[in-house]
């Protein structure tokens, strides 16, 4: 290591503890000098110390780091305790900042800068971030928890323990792959479903279809459709937003292709795009007309959008996967790829993401990318009309009026995408 190397990582040792510094410091700059454990300048000494502890190694062993983290430890227990006394504060926020800041220090001179670097900006964030996690954690409910965790310990604990091999008819049911589809849709859906509980209605529609597009497109939409029918002059805004969560829906269909089949997503991209574009560009024709007209309107709840990680949606999803995996299975076989269209067409009455990672396994294998694109065309185009239908029957006719002319323009654009993508590589005749 070079003079200017190690001057470098040492400056670097020296930003982080600066950074969390400026952090704690504006966190305690309420408090009269000297009645905090630590503060900017403390910070940054003890980042820049654990830089020279780092390039100490060499000449001292590593013997040098642990001496010094053990005396600065010893000082850190009595300034803590020093607080608890005085203040009776038995946070350990600080010193626990403290030495990691000291762990960094000594990271940046021995170990890679880049990750040094960003578990420091991300010590830092999360530091400044108090009062807004104690707030998430305040709204999070028992259930809501207990779901989480129960799903990460089947996830992390159960999923490598899932056999990896098919079962059933044709083999198409294979247990690991199953129940990875099921993780992977109930994660994107669970952030669409915090979002909303975080935010709430109070982000208004346009952020609520946002984020319920992650969560359940469909279910958005026939939540805001029972609010309109409720409060009628939150039809324009409710409009945009339904339009924007059937938007999300079909970027969310690009995400599961590229997890499970990126050829699958060469030909999906372009019609499925375009679909997306042309909602997100009628969503916002929507919400201006209804600004310009002065109809912006925020609903009061947002009801209706279940937990995606309760143990019994996320099974129930691996059901109705097991269901079109099969379904698509004896269809192919009885009706070749019609029969993947009519399944598509059949699934997406209720569900498109069991549609879409059904036909992202068969891609490649049994048929192609491309008569798999119009198979999860077909699915999201016929998902597209019964949400208009839902946003027209549960809404009321003024809302559906504003949401089928937009759906009605993706599902004809998106065709005629897949009809030009399908004649430029010769697949019609």
């Amino acid at each position: 290591m070079t003079d200017i190397d190690l001057l470098l990582r040492l400056g670097l040792a020296l930003a982080i503890g600066l950074l969390v510094g400026l952090e704690r410091g504006w966190h305690g700059r309420a408090e009269r000098e000297g009645a905090r454990v630590a503060g900017f300048r403390t910070f940054a000494l003890v980042g820049l110390l654990g830089g020279v502890s780092g390039a100490l190694v060499p000449v001292a062993g590593p013997s040098a780091i642990v001496a010094v983290l053990l005396t600065l430890s010893a000082l850190f227990a009595l300034g803590y305790w020093n607080t608890l006394r005085a203040d009776g504060d038995v946070g350990l926020t600080t010193e626990i900042a403290l030495v990691l800041v000291y762990v960094l220090g000594v990271s940046a001179v021995l170990g890679e800068t880049a990750p040094t670097a960003a578990a420091g900006v991300i010590c830092a964030f999360l530091l400044s971030m108090k009062s807004r996690l104690h707030g998430w954690i305040a709204r999070m409910d028992a259930g809501e928890l207990s779901a989480l965790l129960k799903l990460a310990l089947i996830s992390v604990v159960g999923l490598p323990l899932m056999p990896d091999q098919g079962y059933g008819p044709g083999g198409v049911l294979n247990p690991y792959e199953l129940w990875w589809a099921v993780v992977v849709v109930a994660g994107l859906s669970f952030l669409g479903y915090v979002a909303i509980r975080i935010g709430g209605a109070s982000l208004g529609m346009l952020l609520t279809g946002l984020a319920g597009g992650l969560a359940s497109s469909t279910s958005t939409t026939l939540a805001l459709s029972r609010m309109v029918r409720s409060q009628p002059t939150l039809a324009p805004m409710a409009a945009a937003g339904i339009v924007v969560a059937g938007s999300m829906a079909f970027l969310r269909v690009l995400f599961l292709a590229a997890m499970f089949q990126p050829l699958l997503l060469r030909q999906l991209a372009l019609p499925v795009g375009i679909m997306a574009g042309v909602g997100f560009l009628g969503a916002a024709g929507l919400a201006l007309l209804a600004g310009r007209n002065g109809e912006e309107g925020k609903p009061d709840g947002v009801e209706g959008i279940g937990n995606p990680l309760e143990l019994g949606t996320a099974l129930g999803f691996g059901a109705v996967l097991a269901v079109v995996l099969l379904g698509v299975h004896y269809l192919r076989l009885w009706l070749g790829v019609e029969g993947v269209y009519a399944a598509a067409a059949l699934s997406g009455v209720t569900d498109v993401d069991a549609l879409t990672i059904s036909v992202s396994r068969l891609v490649g294998t049994e048929f192609s990318a491309f008569h798999g694109s119009v198979a999860v065309v077909i699915a999201v185009s016929v998902n597209s009309a019964v949400k208009g239908a839902i946003s027209l029957v549960a809404g009321n006719r003024r809302l559906g009026l504003r949401v089928l002319p937009v759906y009605a323009a993706a599902i004809l654009c998106g065709a005629a995408a897949l009809a030009l993508s399908a004649q430029a590589g010769g697949t019609l005749p």
